[in-house]
């Protein structure tokens, strides 16, 4: 089945849904259904083709021509073997879309609006710009020149971070862009108030964010996080999930009511997830499309500020945050790195988004991309 076709029929389910309402309130005028803040339900699906608890890696240390653990970015840009990461990003594309090509893999991957081409797609991409560490210039480049591949105009891809970016542009110039590709810095701040679902307090609450992705103005939403350390309340890592206190205003995380439930409850926002039913908080269309952890290079302590001090040369990709983050933590940080993580909070990760450790695929483990040809 084609994307297109199975867009239509999801819309055309949600105008079924909407008409059968409207009949049955013109039948009985008294009944009156309350508003509810737009929001995911457990257990929805996020993507129409692809499985959100499917998380796959690449683990090569050819990805990097000498090992230096706690090398600086400008230092880790000259180490990074361009050639191996970005065919081990496409072998990770056809593992995670399960298809022979990856031509084919990135398309079933990245979806457009049914109406639109893809010269008018609107493209943003959360980097980590807080701290030291930031994301390699050849990660970031693969997945521009797919999208650009893919018929999005340069000019239409914003690489942001709302809170930290403001000299992105300058300190953080990214190789081998498309044409176009903007350094949007702040993107004009965390600027628009928005509702937060729960479990943020009773999911009546609001906080600031991205105006763009408030106003409905970005298609494709793709999440590039780096694998850091945080505090217990965050489950003792930083990864693609809280990636976001930089769409979202971070200061309602660190207050009351905040820490993981602030961090889960924007992760089941539409501005995030994308367009959802109101009824059954199903996603029509995802928004946030691709998300990727960055760990070539990681950091074991000293909060999202601290420079690394490991190189693991790996990468992991998903759909879905909450899996992702969870999948990464356990086999990545704690299994193979031997770093502690807070596996409770990890574990909410995947129970506040109606699923458990028993769901993931591959017995929670990561799915080795290494095997699969491209």
């Amino acid at each position: 089945m084609k994307a297109e076709s199975a867009r239509d029929m999801s819309r055309r389910r949600f105008l079924k849904t909407t008409a059968a309402g409207a009949l049955t309130l013109s039948a009985i005028p008294t009944i009156i259904i309350p508003k509810r803040v737009e929001a995911f339900q457990p257990g929805g699906k996020v993507h129409p083709y692809i499985s959100p608890l499917r998380v796959v890696g690449a683990t090569d240390p050819g990805m990097t021509s000498a090992v230096e653990a706690g090398a600086n970015w400008a230092k880790q840009e000259q180490l990074v073997v361009w050639d191996a990461v970005q065919q081990n990003m496409d072998r990770m594309a056809v593992a995670l879309a399960q298809e022979g090509k990856p031509a084919d893999a990135w398309g079933k991957i990245f979806l457009k609006p049914a109406g639109k081409s893809w010269s008018d797609v609107v493209v943003a991409i959360k980097t980590n710009q807080i701290g030291s560490q930031r994301t390699r210039s050849a990660v970031m480049s693969k997945v521009c020149h797919v999208l650009t591949a893919l018929g999005v105009k340069g000019s239409n891809i914003h690489i942001y971070d709302a809170k930290s970016g403001s000299n992105m542009s300058r300190e953080t110039r990214f190789q081998r862009l498309p044409d176009g590709v903007h350094l949007a810095n702040t993107w004009g701040g965390i600027a628009v108030s928005t509702s937060v679902p729960t479990p943020y307090f009773k999911g009546d609450r609001e906080a600031p964010c991205l105006g763009p992705l408030v106003k409905g103005e970005v298609d494709i939403l793709v999440n590039i996080a780096l694998c850091k350390n945080h505090g217990g309340g965050w489950g003792q890592f930083t990864m693609s999930m809280k990636n976001h206190f930089g769409t979202f205003s971070p200061k309602p995380g660190h207050g009351p009511g905040g820490s993981a439930d602030y961090l889960i409850g924007i992760n089941k926002s539409p501005e995030i997830l994308g367009q959802m039913d109101p009824r059954t908080g199903d996603v029509l269309f995802p928004r946030q499309q691709l998300c990727i952890v960055d760990a070539l290079w990681a950091s074991e302590k000293g909060g999202p500020s601290a420079p690394t001090n490991a190189q693991p040369n790996a990468l992991t990709m998903g759909t879905f945050g909450p899996a992702l983050d969870y999948v990464t933590a356990m086999r990545l940080r704690k299994d193979t790195m031997g770093w502690p993580v807070r596996e409770n909070v990890a574990e909410r990760f995947l129970t506040e988004f109606g699923h458990t450790v028993a769901d993931l695929p591959n017995g929670g483990q990561i799915i080795d991309a290494m095997t699969t040809a491209a």
